[in-house]
């Protein structure tokens, strides 16, 4: 839990100084898609995916990827707003916003207990 707590403090740290953004878009980018990924490769899904048919088991799969494309995105959004902060700050912080859902998402399933025992 503790890189939860950090990956909120970055977030939080971004909305109230713009010269974090970057940063937060790029960290949690990155530990968004490896805990997503972590969660595709090194976890079954179980409980309700598993119970009610075949459409909920492809369903958290197909979430898994999107959470794992969107954290490669909000990554490289980071690395974009980088380069001409000032123009690109409300862009950012708009996928900052957006990437809130899918980090609940993985948080849920325990994607950053994987990463914390790795």
């Amino acid at each position: 839990m503790a890189i939860l707590s950090d990956i909120v403090t970055l977030i939080s740290g971004a909305f109230l100084d713009r010269k974090n953004l970057p940063r937060a878009l790029i960290s949690c980018g990155v530990l968004k898609a490896a805990a997503a990924l972590c969660l595709l490769l090194f976890r079954a899904p179980g409980g309700i995916f598993l119970h009610h048919g075949k459409g909920l088991l492809y369903l958290y799969f197909a979430v898994l990827i999107v959470v794992v494309v969107f954290g490669i995105v909000e990554a490289l959004v980071g690395v974009w707003v980088s380069s001409e902060l000032d123009g690109r700050h409300a862009i950012g912080k708009t996928v900052l916003w957006l990437s809130i859902l899918p980090l609940v998402f993985v948080a849920a399933l325990g994607g950053f207990s994987i990463l914390h025992r790795a």
